[in-house]
């Protein structure tokens, strides 16, 4: 089996590498480097935010790979305290700015905020389709939508969210969400793909992996990529971001899927906040 990055389509038409590289926590001073090496060993797809602080680095990185702008997908997103329209206008603006490009291939509201913005996201997801509209962002979409953010949208919008990425690890399978997402023709993006290193003792997780004579991080990434959800596991330490692109020259079976899906822990399993209370505004 060749490591070749399957693309998946999104409902606007356009596709997304599967795989890619999350520079979350990443320091900028370390990105350049971070997101060099990943391209190096084959990523093309980046995953940063404005609450990041390292977009800048991301596009410089980029630029020095020598690779065409049309061979890396680039994804950022909206910082929490510019939901206001105008505000997201200059936010965006600041974005493409940053990375020093004239577009992005998808970008995503960070976070509903429902108790934040008088509950008003849908205003805030109406801007992102005027960057769509004028080719500035190819895609658009959202992060850490729950079923009843996503069914207002879908009530209120015009546009349906091309991913929705929120997090999913084998202690947390966001199972509701997720099946909202493939009924909907939404694909999901997996965050914190591996519990924030908390799945890596597991002793199910280190049995199976001993078994297939890979990395626990090998073996939940391509349980996430064989669900069909795209991932970007986040690394600084170069043998392991070329350990996590080897996730595509070998299979889990059946059961072993069923083994990682049955660690499921439901809410209790969650690692980050709860997108219906989180309120968190950057000072």
């Amino acid at each position: 089996m060749a490591n070749t990055i399957p693309d998946i389509a999104l409902n606007d038409g356009n596709t997304i590498p599967q795989l890619g590289f999350g520079v979350y926590q990443i320091e900028p001073k370390d990105t350049v480097e971070a997101v060099g090496k990943a391209l190096e060993i084959g990523y093309r797809h980046i995953d940063t935010a404005e609450m990041y602080g390292n977009e800048a680095e991301v596009g410089e990185a980029i630029r020095r790979s020598g690779l065409d702008r049309r061979e890396v997908f680039v994804t950022s997103k909206l910082n929490n305290g510019f939901h206001r329209p105008d505000d997201a206008r200059r936010a965006f603006d600041s974005t493409l700015a940053a990375l020093r490009m004239d577009h992005i291939d998808l970008f995503l509201i960070h976070w509903p905020l429902p108790t934040r913005y008088d509950g008003d996201f849908v205003s805030t997801w109406r801007t992102l389709e005027e960057f769509r509209r004028d080719g500035r962002a190819r895609s658009i979409g959202v992060s850490n939508f729950q079923v009843a953010h996503l069914e207002r949208l879908a009530a209120e919008a015009e546009v349906v969210p091309a991913v929705n990425q929120i997090e999913v690890h084998p202690y947390f399978g966001n199972a509701d969400v997720r099946a909202y997402g493939r009924a909907h023709g939404i694909p999901t993006e997996a965050w914190s793909p591996i519990a924030q290193g908390k799945v890596l003792d597991d002793p199910t997780l280190v049995d199976i992996a001993e078994e297939l004579g890979r990395t626990v991080a090998q073996v939940v990434l391509r349980w996430h990529v064989q669900r069909g959800d795209i991932v970007f596991p986040k690394s600084t330490t170069p043998k392991r971001i070329e350990e996590n692109f080897h996730i595509f020259v070998f299979d889990l079976d059946d059961a072993t899927m069923e083994r990682i899906t049955g660690l499921d822990r439901g809410e209790a399993g969650r690692q980050g906040p709860d997108p219906d209370t989180f309120d968190y505004l950057p000072a």
